[in-house]
């Protein structure tokens, strides 16, 4: 394969959750890369590059046919199931190197085999981990096509009401919600016993991890002073009361101030819009893993943005950040439910609710480009995050100075002469938290004109990079 069929300067820019380099490979001792093949079947795939240095340089190998051939032995010999992959010869500027890809695997989980050793591996950042146990039950409801709220607990529906249930059902559809449907919608077996989709939309508590967290905090950070916290609540039981408090809770703290247009007529200008609060709220309902212990749904207000946060990936794999969201499939992790409450139209149809929370924020009269709502996949959690459109930094914030703080030194020594994505640039300085990498180093530097967008005109676009700006030169502290 030749490299201009590649875009080989992306792949070599910087290691990611779905990349590695490797200057050459231990066929002695092939534990190393062989976790990351495991890691990469039973995660949403990825690539590794033999013949790469950990700095993205290319070395090259010598004998790139033995490697090609080494690889398919040590695969085939110690990951178990057999894992689909290719592997191409690829040449750049007078250097060979060997690219793998491994592609996300249907038979999970993959096990490492090799030496009396039985492994399976996922991918946490840039690394390769052993998976946990309930990583491990998931991967296998992954590989046997089951879902989780398809199997059949231990409880009797007759031990439990549904009264929030029926009358959700009847006040959205106009129907009536009869016995019978229990057994034709998935919630109940023909004994008589719950599945977890019944148990996640009974009146009563069953499940512990069935409950969301509620919180205004003051400011823009969590705090562990009580006096940062304005506003409070845990809510637990039937899926549709954690719906409605949910959002009660979020339209308690959004602001709606009134702008006057023409004559006597006025809009309101919501700081999040009420259809995008419940469509990413409804999202987290539906497709958190309920599997996760000790971890549950929460929301947070801040003075400037509301985050929603549901245990659990992406079903169907991790989320690239700077994604472009009309092009991304969706499935679900939990399709009764999603089914009942796509049949009470509190949900889009499959695939579309990240394409409607932007567009339907982009819409608010309110809207500017920098509020476009983010949305982050870590592998542990997915986050969704809602700018509030009525927050006016200037007044709240003291004015950035010119100064060259550390904190942006060190972006600046890191972008060099080059152009990259905020993804590249945290993982250069080691840093995870995007909000805070936001706050302490880019917009500082964009404050003091110190470094600039490269697509000025849309800020939140999925192909935005930073770069020095023109004069920044000279700004560069020793």
């Amino acid at each position: 394969m030749n490299a201009d069929e590649l875009d080989i300067a992306a792949l070599l820019r910087v290691e990611t959750d779905n990349r590695e380099f490797k200057a050459n490979l231990n066929w002695e001792r092939p534990k190393g890369w062989l976790k990351s093949v495991s890691a990469f079947s039973n995660s949403s795939g990825g690539k590794i590059l033999i013949g790469v240095d950990d700095h993205g340089a290319m070395v090259g190998i010598c004998n790139p046919q033995l490697t090609v051939d080494k690889l398919s032995e040590l695969i085939g010999n110690s990951i178990d199931p057999l894992p689909d992959y290719s592997v191409d010869v690829v040449e750049h500027e007078g250097k060979v190197i060997v690219l793998l890809e491994v592609f996300p695997g249907d038979d999970c989980p993959y096990f490492y085999m090799r030496d009396g050793v039985q492994q399976a591996f996922i991918r946490s950042g840039s690394s390769s981990v052993p998976a946990s146990g309930q990583q491990l039950r998931s991967l296998a409801m992954r590989g046997s096509n089951t879902h989780y709220d398809e199997l059949i607990s231990t409880h009797k529906k007759e031990d439990y009401s549904f009264d929030i249930l029926k009358a959700t059902y009847y006040e959205r559809t106009r129907s009536t919600f009869e016995e019978s449907d229990f057994e034709s919608l998935g919630l109940i077996t023909k004994d008589g016993f719950l599945t977890n989709a019944g148990v996640l939309l009974a009146d009563q508590w069953i499940l512990r991890t069935n409950r969301i967290f509620c919180t205004r905090w003051k400011g823009l950070h969590k705090s562990s002073s009580s006096e940062e916290v304005l506003d409070d609540h845990e809510f637990e039981g039937c899926l549709l009361r954690l719906l409605r408090e949910g959002l009660a809770f979020v339209d308690r703290n959004n602001l709606k101030p009134w702008k006057k247009i023409t004559g006597p007529s006025r809009i309101a200008n919501h700081s999040y819009v009420e259809r995008v609060v419940e469509e990413a709220l409804v999202n987290a309902l539906i497709h958190r893993d309920y599997t996760i212990g000790g971890a549950e749904i929460t929301i947070f207000v801040f003075d400037d943005r509301l985050e929603i946060t549901s245990p659990g990936s992406k079903v169907d794999g991790r989320l690239p950040e700077d994604v472009d969201v009309t092009t991304v499939s969706s499935e679900r992790r939990n399709p009764i439910i999603a089914d009942l409450f796509q049949r009470m139209e509190l949900m889009e149809r499959r695939g579309t609710g990240l394409k409607l929370i932007r567009e339907r924020t982009e819409l608010a009269p309110n809207y500017k480009p920098e509020f476009e709502p983010q949305f982050i996949d870590d592998g542990r959690n997915f986050k969704v995050i809602l700018l509030n459109m009525n927050y006016d930094a200037e007044q709240v914030t003291p004015q950035v100075t010119p100064q060259v703080t550390p904190q942006v030194n060190k972006l600046l020594r890191v972008l060099g002469e080059e152009e990259f994505s905020l993804k590249e640039l945290m993982q250069m300085l080691g840093l995870s938290d995007r909000m805070s990498f936001l706050r302490a180093y880019i917009q500082p530097a964009l404050d003091a004109r110190i470094i600039e967008r490269t697509i000025p005109d849309k800020p939140n676009s999925r192909l935005q990079k930073y770069r020095r700006a023109g004069s920044s030169k000279n700004n560069l502290t020793n």
